[in-house]
């Protein structure tokens, strides 16, 4: 399949507030995070891509297709959970899912029998013709995703899905989300704030913040290869003579008390630590290579 989602310097304002100015990347298919912190763009973002907002600069293309204009080309193939639980009170789900498949284009017939097996799937079979405001948050939360897979789409939007959720509700959410893509076939792209949700369920992720895209990719080439290198000394003084030698060999390091951080391109990163230890004299508590995480990649792309 093509990619899902190119978009390129992508810039939104609304008068004279920049909302976005620079966002470039690519989403391909399977499960990609956007991630950022609260107001950096991401509910923006997502409603340019469902073709609700015309962007005011720069080129984005949702299912191959220019979301804005030729919207009525990608809205069949899409679905959309938004991030506020308001869902009218008095209708039950089955009816609020079944109404949601046929404006996606399904007939009356097959939009009842695709909302039911979605409420199923979800897990809410036995609570399908309850009235949502008669239903937990969490319960909400199953619906709105319901909702936006019942018509079989390529891809889904879901803005913050695990928001108001306990952590075993946040858990099974997840489960839910992957298993949606996993065993359907649809792709997701699912905005949220908390990087551990990301690194738990997404293969790959686009950090937004400052207007801007921060770093966009596979998860795998976003944490690299595991060429950086935690040094662990057995004692601070001693780590503060590894750390000038390493300055002076022009190997990037962050150093806290007795354990010094190695920034490697490579796998010469760890040979060099353990020669400059060796050099010096010192004894080494520790010495190890270091995946990175999200959230390393998030604190260094946005200082």
């Amino acid at each position: 399949m093509d990619s899902l989602v190119t978009a390129a310097a992508v810039a939104k304002s609304y008068g004279s507030f920049m909302a976005l100015s620079d966002v470039t990347f690519t989403i391909e298919p399977g499960i990609t995070g956007l991630l950022g912190a609260n107001g950096t763009g991401k509910t923006t973002l997502l409603g340019m891509m469902l073709g609700l907002h015309q962007i005011s600069g720069g080129e984005l293309k949702v299912l191959g297709v220019d979301p804005y204009t030729e919207g009525h080309l990608i809205r069949a193939r899409m679905g959309y959970a938004p991030e506020h639980h308001t869902l009218p009170g008095d209708i039950r789900a089955a009816d609020f899912v079944h109404h949601v498949a046929e404006l996606h284009g399904l007939p009356p017939r097959e939009a009842k029998t695709r909302a039911s097996d979605a409420l199923w799937l979800v897990g809410l079979g036995e609570e399908r013709f309850r009235p949502m405001g008669t239903m937990s948050t969490g319960q909400r939360q199953r619906v709105k995703l319901a909702q936006a897979i019942a018509h079989d789409p390529a891809v889904v939007l879901l803005d913050e899905p695990t928001d108001g959720l306990d952590p075993e509700q946040r858990d099974e959410m997840l489960r839910l989300i992957r298993t949606v893509a996993t065993s359907f076939g649809i792709s997701v792209i699912l905005s949220s704030h908390l990087l551990d949700e990301v690194e738990r369920v997404c293969d790959a992720a686009v950090i937004i913040g400052e207007g801007r895209t921060l770093a966009a990719g596979s998860l795998d080439a976003l944490r690299g290869s595991g060429a950086d290198v935690v040094l662990e000394l057995d004692s601070a003084s001693e780590a503060q003579v590894v750390a000038g030698h390493l300055t002076q060999k022009g190997l990037n390091h962050q150093l806290d008390g007795r354990k010094i951080v190695v920034r490697g391109d490579d796998e010469t990163a760890f040979d060099i630590a353990r020669d400059v230890c060796v050099a010096a004299g010192v004894s080494i508590h520790r010495l190890s290579r270091r995946r990175l995480s999200l959230e390393d990649v998030f604190l260094e792309r946005a200082s």
